[in-house]
Formats: structure tokens, sequence, C-alpha cells
């Protein structure tokens, strides 16, 4: 029922419904009224009729038998006559019932009916009379007193009277006539109310339900436009509004796909802010930005982003203006630029764009270190060069053997500008992919024994054991190229005697560890401070630079080891500890045979 009632056929059906039963009621009370009065002035001009035809027939007829005859025809089953000639005395009466005497004698003896005997005017008036039908019972009348005039003087009157029950039981048939009338009016109109309600919402229904699958997303949904009122109209709208709704969506869809792609893409950070400082957006770059600031600011703190940028975006929001500036926040360097967004003249927000300038740092001071150190490396000899040929051609030197011994430092010297430069060369095509592997299927065991006897001369002459230790089968192999192998080994090696004091101990061991070969060079020489353990792989570090120069070495040496082993899929660490020894370890993938 409160479905009805809440519906739009509901809602057109009471209306319909109140409306017309309004009208009904109004034209009903209005007949009702006009049909009483109608009645009773057609009792009323009947009376005075029959009256009047009453005198005329009196005035023609002496006789009273024939008289009265012929007034009996004219007078209806329901009126009653009386006529007098003089007041108070009634020579005629018709139809008289039961209480007619007593009838009689009210007429006669009305003060306001006597006066027709005085009067050329009938006298109209409603009494209350016993009743013709019921002894004990009084009923409504109208009596009407007219005059009988004979050539102009009254010669007498006659009382013609009728019941009051006549008129309203005609009043009452009507009444029911009128109510069954409107009764029927009120069925057909809720018939053809409710019949018009529902072809006028059945479409809307429709409308609705479109509407909500509309609204899950089915834009395909169409409706039926078979009419040509604005029922129709609006049907033909409802489906250009889904055809339209279903393209835009599709162009949002595809520029938020776009949008995501470019994010997703991007190698700098995008966070979207909202005024309140909270992150609405954020690419996976700044995901992972944002999770390193978690972890580094701890869970305590109330705000996801470091103070430095909380604090321009804060400038930005309230100023209404870009900043671009380069921070270091958090032991990182990042180029930050803040824009706000509009929504209209409002600001809702801000977009953050961060590009992580950390390793640029870092390569910056590489950069600078490496033209330090190439310059400090190449100073030295250049120096030395220039000055010990001079001091050749100024003839400052007195002897042959001080020439010969100063001719040996200036080829000493170019040799080691020689390796200088070929180790820059050899680095600079490794770090740029340039540099070419000739690998092939080689026993790695036999190989590294190979090497380590090389330096067995070397070793003695410095009273240093060198030993090496295999514990994988001679037939075990991997995919290298055996010439950069051998550059790794001897640098390794080479280090370990350099750095080990006299009756020390370099030991070389190869083991095999799943999927790959490890190879260990292990000294008891003076170690590396813990300090320096994560640079001994960059380009010119030396741990200990007064010492490595005086034996040559130009620091480029392990830099150049880590980037053949890194070639080769391999890795390379070292362990170390300051006056007991230093242990370098790199792996290579194993040939599967």
């Amino acid at each position: 029922m409160n479905r009805i009632w809440n519906s739009v056929v509901g809602k057109l059906w009471v209306t319909i419904l109140l409306l017309v039963s309004f009208v009904l009621f109004i034209i009903t009370v209005l007949m009702l009224e006009f049909l009483g009065n109608y009645h009773s002035e057609q009792a009323e001009a009947s009376l005075r009729q029959e009256a009047s035809t009453i005198a005329t027939i009196v005035d023609d007829h002496e006789n009273v038998d024939t008289s009265l005859f012929i007034i009996s025809d004219i007078l209806g089953p329901e009126t009653n006559a009386l006529i007098a000639k003089e007041p108070r005395e009634v020579s005629l009466a018709l139809h008289e019932g039961e209480n007619g005497e007593e009838i009689k004698s009210q007429i006669m003896n009305d003060q306001t009916l006597g006066k027709v005997f005085e009067s050329s005017q009938p006298i109209l008036k409603e009494m209350m009379l016993p009743s013709l039908q019921n002894k004990d019972q009084m009923e409504s009348f109208i009596v009407l007193a007219s005059p009988l005039n004979v050539e102009n003087e009254v010669h007498g009157a006659v009382f013609i009277y009728q019941s009051l029950d006549v008129i309203h039981e005609t009043t009452k048939e009507t009444t029911n006539i009128v109510f069954l009338s409107a009764f029927i009016a009120f069925i057909l109109t809720t018939f053809f109310a409710f019949f018009l309600s529902t072809r006028i919402t059945s479409p809307l229904r429709k409308m609705r339900e479109a509407a909500f699958e509309l609204s899950k997303g089915n834009f395909d949904t169409k409706l039926p436009a078979h009419q040509n009122d604005e029922i129709g109209q609006l049907a033909n709208a409802f489906n250009q509004m889904g055809r339209q709704l279903k393209h835009h969506l599709e162009v949002i869809n595809q520029e938020k796909e776009q949008l995501s792609s470019i994010l997703t893409s991007m190698t700098d950070a995008v966070i979207t802010f909202n005024r309140d400082h909270t992150i609405l957006l954020s690419n996976p770059q700044a995901e992972k930005m944002l999770q390193k600031w978690f972890f580094r600011m701890g869970t305590n703190n109330g705000q996801p982003i470091p103070v430095e940028m909380d604090h321009m975006l804060d400038h930005v929001l309230h100023l209404e203006e870009e900043i671009n500036e380069e921070l270091e926040m958090e032991g990182s360097y990042f180029a930050i630029s803040i824009s706000p967004l509009y929504s209209g003249d409002s600001i809702r927000g801000a977009v953050a764009v961060l590009r992580d300038m950390t390793e640029q740092h870092r390569l910056d001071r590489l950069r600078s270190d490496f033209i330090a150190n190439v310059s400090h490396e190449l100073r030295t000899p250049i120096a030395m060069l220039q000055g010990y040929s001079e001091a050749i051609m100024d003839d400052v030197v007195s002897t042959e053997e001080e020439r010969d011994e100063m001719i040996k430092i200036i080829y000493e010297e170019s040799q080691r500008m020689g390796r200088l430069v070929t180790d820059l060369l050899d680095l600079a095509r490794m770090e740029s992919g340039r540099m070419r592997l000739y690998k092939d299927n080689v026993a790695i065991a036999p190989v590294i024994e190979r090497i380590t006897q090389k330096f067995a001369q070397v070793a003695k002459e410095s009273h240093i054991t060198l030993k090496f230790e295999s514990a994988v089968s001679k037939l075990l192999t991997a995919e290298v190229d055996e010439d950069r192998i051998e550059q790794v080994l001897t640098n390794l090696i080479d280090n370990a005697i350099r750095h080990t004091p006299n009756e020390g101990k370099v030991s070389v061991r190869v083991e095999q560890h799943n999927a790959f070969v490890k190879i260990s060079v292990e000294d008891t020489g003076s170690g590396i401070p813990a300090e320096d353990l994560p640079f001994v792989f960059e380009r010119f570090y030396k741990a200990d630079k007064s010492r490595t120069r005086g034996k040559g070495g130009t620091g480029l040496g392990l830099a150049i080891a880590k980037n053949m082993v890194e070639a080769h899929d391999g890795a390379i660490n070292v362990q170390s500890e300051e006056n007991i020894g230093t242990n370098f370890t790199f792996t290579l993938p194993i040939k599967k045979m």
C-alpha cells in the first residue's frame, strides 16, 4: 500500500479522484438544492393552477354535484380541497381522510388563511395537520387558500392542501438518482484515472529501471520510443544521454589509462596532495620513496613526508605560487617542483614532482674526484719525467752511473703512466659496455692454479708463502674469458703479495657453491680499515696512499676487477680486519654439462 501511495501512479490517481470528487460534491449539493426548490415551486404552481381551475368550475356551474364530479377529476390523488362560501363554513370537501373533520377545523380557524375572504390574492402556508392515513400522527402540509371571485367580488374561498411527504418523496427519489449517478461517475473516473496514470507512468517506470541499469554501468540500455509526445521525446533524450555517457566514459577511461601509463613510466616521483596535506594520488616511484621515508622517520611521526617538503607544500597552498627547489632530505638530494591545483578560483590541493638527484650528486662528486685523482696521479710522473729529463739536458749529472739511474727512473715513470692510461681506457670501455668478452668453456681449477704459479717467484722473493687449494674437480668448467679472469686474479694476488709482510701467507682457494664456483684470495697482510671497506672498488681509492704509491699502484685495479666479474654475471666482495688480513672473493657461474 505504501508503495502505491509513494508512486506517481498513486499520486496521479488520488489527485484526479480528489478533484473529481470535489466537483461531483459541489454539483450534487447544488443540484439537490435546485431540485428541492424546483419541486416546491412545482407543487405551489400546481396548487395555484388547481385552485384557479376549481374557482372557475364553481363559478361556471351552479349545480354542486356537477362541480364535485368535475373537480374530483381535476385533483390529484394526493391533493385535498375544501370550498367555503363563508368563513369557517365548509360547503364542499374533496378527498377527506380519517382526520378530515379535524383538518377542516384547523384550516377554517387559521387566522392567516381566513384573510382570503377579505383579499383577492391567494394565500400559501405550511401547516402541521393531522395525518390523512394515521389518526394519531401529525404531518406537514402545504395549504393554498384562493378566493372565489364572481363578477370581481369575493363569494367564498377554496382551500387546497397537500402533504409535503409527497414532495419529500419526490425529492428523495431524485436525490437517490443523483447519488447513483455520482457514484457511477466516481467509479468510471477511478477506472479512467488509474488507466491514464498507468499509461503515463509505465514509460516512467521503464525509465527508472533503465536509469538504475545506467547507474550500474550498463550504458547499452535503451528505451523504446514509440510515442511522439513528451514521453517519447524524453525516451529519445534518455537514449542519447546513455550514448553520450558511454562515449564520455570511454574518453575519460582512455585519458585515465594514458595518464596512469605516463605516471607509471615516469622516472620522477609524482604526488598529489589535498588541502589538508593528505596524499590523494602517487605513482610507483613515489610509493617507493614514501615507503623509504616512512621507515626512516618511524611510525611515531604524524606526517608521511619530511618536514622540509611539508613546509614547501604549506607555502604553495597558502601563497598560491609554484616552488622549484633542490633540497637535501633524509640524507638524499631531491629536485622538487610543487604547483597548486585549482578548483575554479580556489586551491583544492597541490601536485609535487620529485627527482632523486642523489646518484647524480654522487656521480658529480666521483667525476670531480676522478679528475682530481687523474690530475694528481699524472702530475707526479710528469714532474719526475720533466725534472730528470731537464737534469740530463742541462748536464747536471756528473757520472755515467747517475745518468743511467735517471734514465731508468724516467723509463719506470713512463711505464707507470702507460699502465695508468691503459687501466683508464679498459675501465671506460667496460663501464660504457663496449668491451667485448671472448668466452669459452674453461676448466676452472687448472686455470686458477696456473695463474697462481706465475706469482711463485715473486712471493718467494718477498719471503711470502703462496698456496693454492682446490675443492672442485679438474673437469669443472665455466664459460669465461680466460684473459679477463687472469687479469682479475692477477690484480688480487699482486695486491695480496704487496700488502703482506715477510713470513706472511697468501692462499688461493677454489670451491663450488650451488651453480657457482667461488675463488678466494686470502692474505695475512695489514688489512683494510673498516671505514674504507665500502669504497675499495671505487676508482683511484687507496686505503694507504703512501704505500701503494711507492709500490706502483694506480688505484684502478679493483674497480676493473669488479667490472670484469660483473660482466661474467658474477659478484665480488671483500672481508678484512686491520692487522689480521684480507679475503677477496668472487664467484662465476658454472657451465652445466
